[in-house]
């Protein structure tokens, strides 16, 4: 563990209990993995928080992963105003406007078929590879895809608590 990270591990740990909530609710939307986490603090290393943020992934019922996906844009159309999302998505910001359209139409299509958007961990993929994923993920069955999801908010979760403890203490 870094100095940085193990600074602002520290300072997370110590953070009142509405203000760790708030900084929890920017990784993952889900109200039920951050008390989760929030119930283990403190955590002695990153890999402790991980650990807890993987542990409470697993446990999330249909409506928590629901209220998780709530909270991410579309592929294609991070929200305006948010770095985070333009950065996680920056795959699909220097994409062709064919990739672009092709992507808005498989986001409705898969949403028409599951009731939610698609979800992928996009931090270092290409528009092409995020395109060939939808393709490929649109055929499962809503069972299949639900844990797809899980796994897929789980990196997701991991990379912004990264981000989350790196901050400055």
């Amino acid at each position: 563990m870094t100095s940085t990270s193990a600074s602002g591990l520290a300072r997370f740990n110590t953070l009142e209990e509405s203000a760790a909530l708030a900084e929890l609710h920017e990784v993952c939307a889900s109200t039920t993995w951050a008390r989760h986490l929030l119930a283990a603090r403190p955590h002695a290393t990153t890999e402790d928080l991980y650990a807890a943020s993987d542990a409470a992934m697993a446990e999330l019922t249909a409506d928590d992963l629901a209220e998780a996906m709530a909270g991410h844009p579309p592929i294609g159309r991070p929200k305006p105003g948010d770095p985070t999302s333009s950065r996680e998505q920056a795959g699909m910001a220097g994409a062709a406007e064919e990739l672009k359209a092709e992507m808005l139409e498989l986001n409705l299509a898969y949403q028409d078929k599951f009731g939610h958007v698609f979800l992928i961990c996009a931090t270092g993929r290409t528009g092409e590879q995020m395109r060939d994923a939808v393709k490929e993920r649109i055929g499962n069955s809503p069972e299949q895809e639900r844990e797809i999801v899980r796994t897929e908010l789980g990196k997701i979760n991991r990379i912004r608590l990264t981000r989350l403890v790196e901050q400055d203490a």
